[in-house]
């Protein structure tokens, strides 16, 4: 396990480097991953990201400039916001025997590589990679300002979830100082939807079914709602959070059937519940609040299987 200053001397002392993460790609793991291949260019070395076949539209023009060209070999290759190997990016898996620094904020790290810098500390892999560009003393410009603030606020709800902490905030503040378009960014992830999202959410709220006394909610998504709505992927992102909006929701499941066969499941705590230990067993993980795990089953068996898995960690004393 590396300190901050440690993983700054590592990344110092080395060249070309590659730059991966996890499957469905949120903006923590899209940006942090960009901001930090930034902060290398800005030192004088060689870094790409390798382009995750996931992402969708909305960040693209925020990341494609630093995606690998083909034929690209590197000496280091890195992960960022990657707690298991399970989940990394499928077009990295032939990369998982040789990362050389894994950069996380997950408490659920599996310690896959030995040189790794993990802060479960923090709300987002970006505020981790925040700090390492500054112990680097690479430049804070105005392009790694945005990268950075947006894999803060998309981790963090824009400063709305219970991940947050003072360092969260003094981060978003160091960020907007450094020239983040804060009032663009926020705009843009948080404050507009598709017509096609809204019509998801209206089916996903009256397919809602409760249990424990109202307290734990799960939501379906199938693919049948999807198609009927007419969503992308760049719809799906965030779709967990909806459940929990619920007034005396302890717990949230949502439950999303996969064109691939199975289902993606997103686990979202208030209080006492942990995410995580209902997802952890299942092959899964993530944070006490927030988790998720993927079950080759449909959505009746997932629906089981996460009735169980919630009975075992509800209202422990």
């Amino acid at each position: 396990m590396l300190n901050i200053k440690q993983t700054a001397d590592f990344l110092r002392e080395r060249d070309r480097f590659l730059i991966i993460s996890h499957r469905r790609p949120d903006g923590d793991a899209l940006c942090s991953s960009s901001a930090l291949c930034l902060g290398l260019r800005d030192c004088g070395k060689t870094a790409y990201t390798l382009r995750n076949p996931q992402t969708t539209d909305k960040y693209l023009p925020f990341i494609e400039d630093y995606h690998a060209p083909e034929g690209y070999t590197p000496d280091v290759v890195i992960s960022t916001d990657l707690a298991d190997l399970s989940i990394i990016q499928n077009n990295a898996l032939h990369l998982a025997d040789r990362i050389d620094l894994a950069i996380d904020h997950h408490r659920s790290n599996t310690g896959f590589c030995p040189n790794r810098l993990v802060l479960p500390g923090f709300s987002s892999c970006g505020e981790v990679v925040f700090l390492v560009l500054k112990k680097m003393g690479a430049p804070m410009s105005h392009e790694t300002a945005n990268l950075l603030y947006i894999a803060l606020t998309t981790d963090t709800g824009c400063f709305r979830f219970k991940n947050v902490n003072a360092h969260s905030l003094r981060a978003g503040a160091e960020l907007i100082k450094a020239g983040a378009d804060n009032g663009a960014i926020t705009h843009m992830f948080f404050m507009t939807k598709r017509r096609s999202r809204l019509l998801l959410e209206g089916m996903l709220i009256n397919s809602l079914e409760f249990y424990k006394e109202g307290e734990l909610a799960i939501a379906p998504v199938t693919l049948e709602m999807m198609s009927k709505a007419g969503v992308t992927e760049e719809d799906m992102e965030d779709i967990a959070v909806i459940a929990g909006q619920i007034e005396g929701t302890e717990a949230s499941i949502t439950i999303r059937e996969l064109e691939e066969g199975g289902c993606k499941v997103s686990v979202r705590t208030v209080n006492y519940a942990n995410a995580d230990a209902m997802c952890r067993p299942l092959g899964g993980g993530g944070h006490n609040l927030a988790a998720g795990c993927t079950l080759d089953c449909d959505i009746a068996e997932a629906k089981k299987l996460m009735l169980e898995a919630a009975e075992k960690v509800w209202k422990i004393e």
